[in-house]
């Protein structure tokens, strides 16, 4: 019998990359062989993303190529976009199973399922959801870093964001699932782990036993021979004295934070609807940098939401430079249906936003620099990550990169045994907005 193909494509976030992992073993354990997308496949699977209107024209695109490759093949959607739009997907030519975000684990079922012709739309109401859908997401076949879903949901309902209508309530992975999760990924080799959440700082907010993210991280720093930890995105309100003492404490904690703060403008953020202003945002990052030397404080930041004068973005782009980042994601307004924003007045001229998004990328292109810098002549422990296909100047063969643990990209020559592993590397020069050196 010969072994059936899938191909999977991720758009989105690093939880999205998670349960495009979770789903290939899920069609591993059925006996199927998982291929690149572009190749000939039985099963596609698009994994869509509807942050933003490109998110969606992608999703569409990715559909209409899936169909090209192979018109006989069974074309699956899931994520964001088919959980918020799912009539709309099923349009899409080709398009034989929409799977919402509470039937990823039938996915398989689902597929086999299908009789062409006859489209299939497994979606339900998301904001009666009250379980966290369990993936298995400890494989991660072929990568370095592993990434572990703890928390799904949010409720914070700015006015932009489509995501609570995405992904629905609050909920929370058991901490006895977690903690094993992460022991099986580091018996496999990993030396990081990333946790990874919607709502990642509200881990275990909406039930009673009193297990929240700090207590749940105090856990998990126990877990023998765990080198990294990361967490992902926390919402600035989230960010307590006792999750920095924790921080601050060292290894396996990165010194990385990544806190989103979508404008630099108090008017801005309150018609948003967040929960904090510029001196709130100001004063958190002092307590954090008291705290954790060298910490890295990455952040998003939104241009052209409606309303935003040229006074506003002036004000974010000096608050942006006072607040000395990292690095910065900067991303264009998308009006999305269903939210507040969709229909405020003042919407921004989409020249107007891509000017604005231009300027901010430069501020945030000398920031990441400057922070590099730091560590020219230093030694740094890297994670040895890939090989890379086009190297940067100054590098010519067996060219790999890696992250340090407060998320500054490297480059350096080294030989395939490193990969997966820590090493320490000379920085001899900057690199775009990373490093250059050789391990020592």
């Amino acid at each position: 019998m010969t072994e059936k193909k899938v191909a999977l494509t991720t758009l989105g976030c690093k939880v999205n990359q998670y349960e495009s992992a979770a789903l290939e073993e899920l069609f591993r354990r059925r006996g199927y062989q998982v291929v690149d997308f572009d190749s000939l496949a039985d099963v596609y699977i698009i994994n869509t993303c509807t942050v933003t209107r490109i998110g969606d024209r992608k999703s569409r695109q990715l559909i209409r190529r899936a169909s090209r490759i192979n018109p006989e093949a069974v074309v699956a959607v899931t994520g964001c976009y088919a959980q918020t739009a799912p009539d709309e997907v099923l349009e899409v030519e080709g398009v034989d199973v929409v799977v919402g975000a509470g039937h990823r684990a039938d996915i398989v079922e689902l597929v086999e399922g299908v009789v062409k012709g006859h489209q299939v739309k497994a979606v339900d109401d998301i904001a009666h959801c009250r379980h966290f859908e369990e993936l298995p997401g400890e494989s991660h076949q072929g990568r370095v870093r592993a990434f572990l879903k703890i928390q799904e949901g949010c409720e914070n309902y700015c006015a932009y964001c489509i995501i609570p209508y995405a992904r629905g309530p609050l909920r929370s992975r058991a901490p006895e699932n977690v903690l094993a999760g992460v022991r099986n990924l580091v018996e496999s080799g990993f030396k990081e782990i990333v946790l990874t959440g919607i709502h990642t700082g509200a881990y275990g907010r909406e039930k009673s036993d009193g297990v929240g993210l700090v207590r749940l991280l105090e856990s998990l720093a126990n877990i023998p021979d765990l080198v990294r930890l990361r967490l992902s995105s926390l919402e600035p309100n989230d960010i307590t004295p006792e999750l920095l003492e924790l921080m601050a404490a060292g290894p396996p904690f990165c010194r990385h934070l990544h806190i989103p703060l979508q404008s630099g403008d108090n008017d801005i953020l309150r018609i948003m609807g967040r929960r904090y202003d510029t001196d709130f945002f100001r004063n958190l990052l002092a307590k954090i940098r008291n705290k954790i030397p060298e910490v890295g404080i990455t952040t998003d930041v939104m241009v052209g939401f409606p309303g935003e004068g040229d006074e506003h973005f002036r004000q974010t782009c000096a608050f942006v430079k006072e607040m000395q980042f990292s690095a910065l994601h900067v991303f264009k307004y998308s009006p999305r249906r269903g939210t507040p924003a969709a229909n405020f007045p003042g919407q921004v001229d989409p020249r107007v936003k891509e000017k604005r998004s231009r300027e901010l990328i430069a501020i945030g292109h000398r920031l990441a620099r400057s922070f590099a810098a730091q560590y020219l002549g230093k030694t740094v422990s890297v994670l040895v990550e890939q090989a890379v296909e086009y190297p940067p100047a100054g590098l010519t063969k067996d060219v790999f990169e890696g992250l340090t643990d407060n998320y500054v990209r490297v480059f350096f020559t080294a030989q395939e045994k490193w990969k997966g592993q820590l090493a320490n590397v000379k920085i001899t020069a900057l690199s775009g907005t990373g490093l250059q050196g050789r391990i020592i």
